[in-house]
């Protein structure tokens, strides 16, 4: 049986990019200063790095399961430029009460359940004991916790975000998420 490898879990909308609210298009993608470095790097490291987000726009119709596809295709081409290559990007397009149709479900790929994380687990063959997740909300803080994630960073600027969680570290800038990554 293949070894396990820890992953970098990231969420994308405030991590990858500047959170403007349903980006859905490379015209509006601006991505935070730090992420190719602490992709790189963690890359270097034997990080499988693995985008867990939520994608509720596309539940309440702003836009298409196809143009998040394509800004997705569009984004991990900019990483792999970077040299800085994403293993895979996990989606859950569904909202327990503004998701429209088969999207209105409380579905347990929607963080803060660990349904994309465990997924992950079982097809990349993850350990993630030795796994790190970077998010900038509570729900990415309790899907990483969930699926058993060692390490939880949560990127906010907000001091009273300092202790809302036992098994969290609070980070200001993605910079501060690298000596997590060297091993």
């Amino acid at each position: 049986m293949a070894s396990r490898q820890p992953a970098l879990f990231l969420d994308r909308d405030g991590v990858i990019n500047v959170d403007y609210g349903y980006v859905h298009s490379s015209e509006n993608f601006h991505f935070v200063e730090g992420i190719f470095d602490v992709v790189h790097t963690a890359c270097t490291q034997g990080y499988k790095i693995v985008v867990v987000t939520n994608q509720a726009g596309i539940g309440r119709g702003l836009y298409s399961e196809e143009n998040f596809l394509t800004l997705t295709e569009w984004m991990c081409r900019r990483f792999t430029e970077e040299k800085a290559q994403i293993d895979r990007v996990y989606f859950s397009p569904y909202h327990p009460t503004e998701g429209l149709g088969e999207y209105r479900q409380d579905h347990a790929s929607r963080k803060p359940r660990p349904g994309m994380l465990l997924q992950a687990k079982l097809e990349l063959s993850i350990d993630m004991a030795g796994s790190i997740l970077i998010g900038d909300n509570l729900s990415d803080m309790k899907a990483g916790i969930a699926a058993g994630v060692g390490t939880n960073l949560l990127l906010s600027d907000k001091s009273e975000a300092n202790a809302v969680m036992e098994k969290c570290l609070r980070i200001e800038s993605l910079y501060e998420a690298l000596p997590f990554l060297i091993t």
